[in-house]
């Protein structure tokens, strides 16, 4: 494995397009997809066109990849989308917004999606005065999200939001920078999503 690309950098490369798996260095010269902005291999001129399900497919891979979730954990929350009333692709967009490390990430508290998803894991996110330390927890109106008392994941995070800073957060999430602390104002809708997916041939594909 390359230590200049790492496995998140093969990833961009190999469906064409940045997924932001790095965080901010994905903005940077040093995004791999900047320097070679073609799929890995040295046949890749013989490949030819996709086909329409490795399309539906690349889709799918996008949505899994953004949070780090196996075939298991996507089956699962793409029921309770096709559940939920209303479009099926609409609904799976506004639950994987509403994922804690999802919302850590739009905070600036994490440097990308896989960083939050990796200070939920260990312990260093509360959610109304309750350690939280499960990724794809989905938050609810009113929720106040919170960083741990303690120096250690107080420093973590302050690092982070000094690298972060600017970045902007969006309506539905109302951020204190002072405690630092998030609070939910209400649902996010399918348009606040910040996920550049085709999440409609995710439904076809997964509705079949």
């Amino acid at each position: 494995m390359s230590r200049r690309t790492g496995p998140q950098c093969k990833l961009c490369r190999r469906e064409g397009m940045k997924l932001y798996l790095k965080g901010s260095r994905c903005d940077t010269v040093k995004c791999s997809l900047s320097q070679r902005e073609y799929p890995p291999g040295m046949h890749t001129w013989r490949r030819g066109s996709p086909s329409e399900y490795c399309i539906h497919l690349r889709e799918k891979q996008k949505l899994k990849r953004y949070f780090g979730m196996n075939d298991g954990q996507f089956r699962r929350i793409f029921q309770l989308a096709e559940r939920a009333k209303g479009n099926t692709g609409e609904n799976l967009l506004v639950l994987l917004e509403r994922r804690l490390d999802n919302v850590v990430y739009l905070l600036g508290w994490g440097l990308s999606r896989p960083n939050a998803r990796q200070l939920v894991g260990h312990g260093h996110i509360q959610v109304n005065d309750k350690k939280v330390d499960i990724p794809s927890y989905l938050v609810k109106e009113g929720d106040v999200i919170k960083i741990k008392d303690a120096d250690k994941s107080k420093k973590k995070i302050k690092e982070n939001l000094e690298a972060s800073q600017g970045s902007e957060i969006p309506g539905w999430i109302e951020p204190e920078e002072e405690t630092p602390q998030g609070r939910i104002l209400r649902m996010p809708t399918s348009e606040e999503a910040s996920l550049p997916v085709a999440v409609q041939l995710v439904v076809e594909l997964c509705s079949r």
